[in-house]
């Protein structure tokens, strides 16, 4: 299997997800959304906040990939850093949903240019503590959309135990069935 049409399917599923994500915390207010309900990041709210979070921090490190899809990257190089993985990037619902819905674009984007020369080679970055590391670019991505996937998860948990049905949230429902 080639990794680039995997990733561009992994950009949409992420892209379809966060839409109805973000439509299912549209029906609750914002006490609902903010309420402790025991999640490793809080709340629902919280942990929408920190997959923006740790996407945007990923985005900026795949950024400094040296091959010529970085371009499509360089909108993340002058956004701010977030210094912990629970820093609130918007205080309400409309401007991280905004934030978000601008975030999938850029990773729609990236994804599309992606060569297999690019996921062949290696990216060093640093993590949130300063530690130096040096990965599979290639393998950085799968953890980059696996994130996406684990915390969206626990928000579809939440959701429920908050008694809204986000509905369908299996991948296969974007892939095409051929028989």
């Amino acid at each position: 299997m080639e990794l680039q049409p995997h990733f561009a399917l992994m950009a949409s599923y992420n892209h379809w997800m966060n839409a109805k994500v973000y439509d299912a915390a549209s029906k609750l207010s914002a006490a609902e959304l903010t309420q402790e309900r025991g999640a490793f990041f809080g709340s629902i709210f919280g942990t929408l906040n920190h997959i923006a979070v740790a996407d945007t921090i990923w985005l900026k490190r795949f950024a400094t990939h040296p091959s010529s899809t970085a371009r499509t990257l360089a909108v993340m190089i002058d956004l701010p850093t977030p210094e912990r993985l629970d820093h609130v990037m918007f205080d309400d619902l409309v401007g991280l949903k905004a934030h978000r819905q601008w975030l999938d674009t850029v990773i729609i984007n990236w994804v599309a240019a992606l060569t297999d020369d690019d996921l062949s080679t290696m990216l060093s970055y640093h993590n949130t503590k300063g530690v130096a590391s040096k990965r599979h670019y290639s393998s950085l991505i799968v953890h980059f959309f696996n994130h996406q996937t684990h915390h969206r998860g626990q928000v579809s948990t939440l959701f429920s135990q908050a008694g809204v049905d986000i509905g369908i949230t299996d991948m296969l429902a974007l892939i095409p069935d051929e028989g």
